[in-house]
């Protein structure tokens, strides 16, 4: 899905009811195929049931691209932390940055995990969503050409077609990568394709590149795609993100929240190889795929406090938004950065909170 300044608002409006219907049958049958666990007895089933109607049901994503997401959600951290207070937790699953930010902008998620720059351009145009904590530093994103590709640098894309999923970090790391090499967004066409279709496309010839995201893009890498432009400092933070009316009406679950996602943090770093596997299991890879995503390309030893860092990254970004066409004007942009970030919560996170 394309958010630019003309569309997003009318495209939200259109798709929220439909979001919300997709989302629920998503929970439903995730349900009951048992995704989120073991599954749920009569009992529980009544519980369920009973946190729904009294509102006590945290919404939360998570993502092949968040391993700490794929860690609670594995451990049952969260759930066991919420029990005493009466909350469930519906885990939906974000296939992007995009549809995060779809499913918050929906109310169909609490919180969600983006990049940077998505939870950036999202604020900018009207989504009511503040960044809370960072899950991580990675260097997600590159170029990438089929095996038997010519096509070797970025400057051999001129006149090409390049798939990206507009609206998430792969996008706008085409865009910085163009610039940088003296090329405009006019110079390439862009298959606005989500992330696993886009590499569907590049191994089927459709688009002669892709801007891929990890954990897709390593397993593409494995299977013999090159990568033929990377640049880290393009790459923006993981963003965890939580909607404005969240945070008003159930502050103490967002602190719960931050708590136990600090608590997966340090228990990833502990616990390498299982996150690895955490993750293999999760998305589908190979254990040399998953070990070169968090090994190689994820760095979650980072401060979680989001802050000035975050803040010079996306205003590199933001212009960006506005040259593409994606928000009107920068004055937008800037109204939206100054007022991203709530680092309350991180700054109060409490590991010794969580029931583990």
């Amino acid at each position: 899905m394309s958010f630019t300044a003309k569309s997003f608002s009318a495209v939200t409006t259109r798709r929220s009811v439909l979001g919300l219907s997709a989302l629920a049958a998503a929970t439903f049958l995730s349900a009951c195929a048992g995704e989120g666990g073991s599954g749920q007895s009569a009992g529980s089933q009544a519980a369920s049931s009973s946190a729904n109607a009294a509102g006590k049901v945290l919404n939360i994503d998570f993502a092949t691209y968040n391993p700490l997401s794929l860690v609670l959600k594995e451990k049952g951290w969260l759930e066991a932390t919420l029990k005493d207070q009466g909350y469930t937790v519906n885990w939906v699953q974000s296939a992007g940055s995009n549809k995060a930010n779809e499913a918050l902008r929906a109310g169909a998620i609490d919180v969600g995990s983006t990049a940077g720059s998505a939870a950036l351009l999202a604020r900018s145009n009207g989504s009511p969503i503040k960044n809370i904590l960072l899950y991580s530093q990675p260097e997600w994103a590159a170029l990438v050409v089929a095996k038997d590709s010519t096509i070797a640098s970025v400057a051999d894309l001129k006149g090409k077609n390049v798939a990206a999923t507009k609206g998430t970090d792969p996008y706008f790391f085409l865009l910085q990568a163009l610039e940088a090499n003296g090329l405009k967004a006019s110079d390439v066409t862009v298959q606005n394709l989500q992330h696993a279709d886009g590499r569907a496309a590049l191994e089927n010839g459709s688009v002669d590149a892709w801007s891929g995201l990890d954990p897709i893009m390593a397993g593409a890498e494995q299977a013999g795609a090159k990568l033929i432009f990377r640049n880290v400092d393009f790459n923006t933070y993981g963003f965890l993100n939580a909607t404005e009316s969240f945070l008003k009406e159930k502050p103490e679950i967002a602190q719960a929240v931050v708590n136990a996602y600090e608590y997966a943090r340090a228990w990833a770093l502990k616990n390498v190889e299982e996150t690895e596997e955490i993750l293999a299991k999760v998305a589908g890879l190979d254990a040399a795929v998953a070990k070169k995503v968090i090994s190689e390309r994820s760095n979650l030893d980072v401060d979680s406090t989001p802050g000035e860092k975050q803040r010079a990254v996306l205003e590199k970004v933001g212009p960006i938004f506005v040259q593409s066409g994606d928000v009107k004007d920068q004055g937008t942009v800037d109204t939206a950065l100054a007022s991203l970030f709530d680092d309350s919560f991180a700054k109060k996170a409490d590991t010794s909170k969580v029931n583990a």
